[in-house]
């Protein structure tokens, strides 16, 4: 193995949101001195302002260090340490899964006030899979209510590690950033690569630059690569140039070669996000590897909402923005859908609701745009009886109930953690959710694991924000898909005078139809405007109608003028008011408003 190889070291950190990986990440770069005092910021490598407000990490970083350290004979060394930062959130954890891959070693975070979480728990069994070699790390022991002991006890049950390997640091003051330090370079193992053999490298993140294009972030497993060389990138069968290469500092610096076991970057001029993969694998044209880095996937959006303009005129304004959005992030995808009540729009999809939520705000303050998103759903497998196989992301697309074999839904299996006083309401909450316990484990003694299947189309609404107001804000939650299976499932309509209201539609269990179809007509009934004429909200499923309200109409006392006479004159004036109001009913449209749509979306 040569020098350069056997002194880097590629380590990733895994931490649950708001454990202070950020923190610790900063402690590490102005340790190294990575990072000037005068470029000093709190989150250093959390570069968008939403990361530093909601204190997560949305897109995954990588920086490179040096680090000096004395051998046992007295000789300094120089070694080369890549953090590749990784996002905590569940709705990206594809990405997470290739920032492991790209790595030998993982922090594993614990804040010392709250202990293990269940996202902590998926990565860490993510990063085992790969054979990462694992650094427990027990952060804020500052913290007035630290309880370092009982958080070491919980690492030695789960990991099985000495109590001696686990280290106590603060990211705040900067304690035990050194000992960290020392542990990557004498406990995480050395990449294994050669730098000789065909080139094999795999791509863990993209970023877009609007001078320089997509830029494709990557580890080199095998090989070597040099500016100028002509690369293929597997999974897309694209081929480039590499204009540029280099190593990853705070700022990228060029480099004329990289080899075998390090972290880089290449520019190639590449303009759709598309092109680029995360997961992919680079390769040269002239000597290409034998096979493809294992482990690559199309990232598939598990959740969809129609996205559209408040004003109809800024569709293309709103089509641009979607269009630089989806440069940032391949994993969002867009296509055109129009929809009588709210014009044109496009039908978006998502990999969960922090990815909606993400991009909804971006849209707003990057790029000033005012957007009505449609209920989330799904995607759900439609068989006909035919024998044909539909995807469908959009309720208002079903085929006729006549025509339908079975539907399928998506199902995920959920692990949630909690203190033991809460599992009584968490249970009822994930039963009421059409969940299926699957089984439970203690991992302390006041602390619980539950491992749920539950629909996905369930929990996208509310579960969230439901599961922390029961648990107090202590339950973690965390889920990966779990196929397909057979519900019982049917298309709620909401009508208006007869005419269904398309953005309205939605796709729901039998059982909760009723309730949520009069909801939604109480709701409406309150917020649409009196006509001059009785106007029905109906909810429907098929022909069948399963609730009503009735907007009364508003009308002219037309009687006002007759005092005392015969009763005939009254009756003549009301007889010709109802032939006006029947004709207006005719030709009458009802229009609703835009607080009628948002409210209706919000009933939980």
């Amino acid at each position: 193995m040569n020098f350069r190889v056997k002194n880097i070291r590629n380590f990733c950190i895994i931490a649950h949101i708001d454990h202070g990986k950020s923190t610790l990440a900063d402690r590490l770069l102005e340790y190294t001195n990575t990072i000037s005092t005068k470029d000093l910021q709190a989150q250093v490598l959390d570069n968008m302002d939403l990361e530093r407000e909601r204190g997560i990490t949305i897109k995954s970083h990588a920086i490179q260090m040096n680090y000096r350290k004395t051998s046992s004979e007295g000789i300094p060394e120089s070694y080369t340490l890549n953090l590749i930062d990784t996002p905590g959130h569940v709705d990206f954890s594809y990405e997470v899964s290739r920032s492991i891959a790209a790595c030998e070693g993982a922090l594993l975070i614990v804040d010392a006030t709250q202990g293990i979480q269940a996202q902590t728990i998926s990565n860490l069994y993510m990063a085992i899979e790969h054979d990462l070699e694992i650094i427990p790390i027990v952060n804020k022991i500052d913290m007035p209510n630290a309880m370092p002991e009982e958080i070491e006890d919980q690492l030695i049950d789960m990991l099985g590690v000495k109590r001696e390997d686990i280290i106590r640091a603060s990211g705040k003051t900067g304690e035990g950033v050194d000992l960290i330090l020392e542990a990557i370079v004498e406990r995480i193992p050395a990449p294994q690569g050669d730098p000789n053999a065909p080139l094999q490298c795999l791509i863990f993140d993209s970023v877009f630059n609007s001078f320089r294009g997509i830029i494709a972030y990557f580890k080199i497993v095998n090989g070597t690569m040099s500016k100028g060389d002509l690369v293929k990138f597997v999974a897309t069968g694209k081929e480039y140039e590499a204009d540029e290469i280099g190593i990853l500092r705070l700022d990228m610096q060029p480099t004329q070669t990289l080899s075998a076991g390090n972290v880089g970057y290449i520019i190639s001029g590449i303009k759709t996000s598309k092109e680029v993969k995360v997961g992919d694998t680079i390769t040269h044209i002239k000597n290409p590897c034998k096979e493809a880095i294992a482990g690559f996937e199309d990232v598939k959006p598990m959740l969809f909402a129609g996205v559209y303009p408040i004003d109809t005129e800024d569709f293309e304004d709103l089509r641009a923005s979607i269009e630089k959005l989806q440069l940032n992030d391949a994993s969002l995808t867009f296509e055109p859908e129009s929809s009588v009540a709210l014009g044109f729009g496009f039908r978006c999809g998502f990999l969960g609701m922090l990815h909606m939520e993400i991009i909804q705000e971006r849209l707003d303050r990057e790029y000033d745009m005012s957007v009505i998103t449609t209920v989330p759903n799904v995607s759900y497998k439609v068989y006909t009886k035919k024998g044909d196989v539909l995807e469908m992301h959009n309720p208002a697309g079903m085929p006729d109930v006549m025509l339908i074999e079975k539907i399928e839904e998506p199902y995920i299996r959920a692990s949630i953690i909690t203190k033991a006083d809460y599992i009584g309401g968490i249970m009822t909450l994930c039963l009421g959710k059409r969940g299926e316990l699957i089984k439970q484990n203690y991992i302390s003694a006041d602390r619980m694991e539950l491992i749920f299947d539950l629909p996905l189309g369930e929990i996208v609404f509310d579960f969230y924000d439901k599961l922390k107001s029961i648990s107090k804000g202590y339950a973690s939650f965390d889920y990966q898909p779990n196929g397909y299976r057979e519900s019982k499932l049917v298309k709620l309509d909401i009508l208006l005078n007869g005419e269904p209201v398309d953005a309205l539609s939605s796709l729901i269990h039998f059982d909760n139809a009723q309730t949520l179809g009069r909801r939604m007509c109480e709701k409406l009934k309150e917020l649409i405007p009196r006509q001059q004429f009785d106007v029905a909200v109906q909810a429907a499923i098929g022909a069948k109608i399963i609730a009503r309200e009735t907007i009364k109409a508003v009308r002219k006392d037309v009687t006002a003028k007759c005092y005392g006479g015969d009763i005939s004159r009254k009756r003549k004036l009301l007889e010709k008011q109802k032939k006006g109001k029947k004709r207006m009913k005719q030709i009458g449209s009802v229009e609703v408003p835009q607080k009628a749509f948002l409210a209706v979306l919000k009933l939980d």
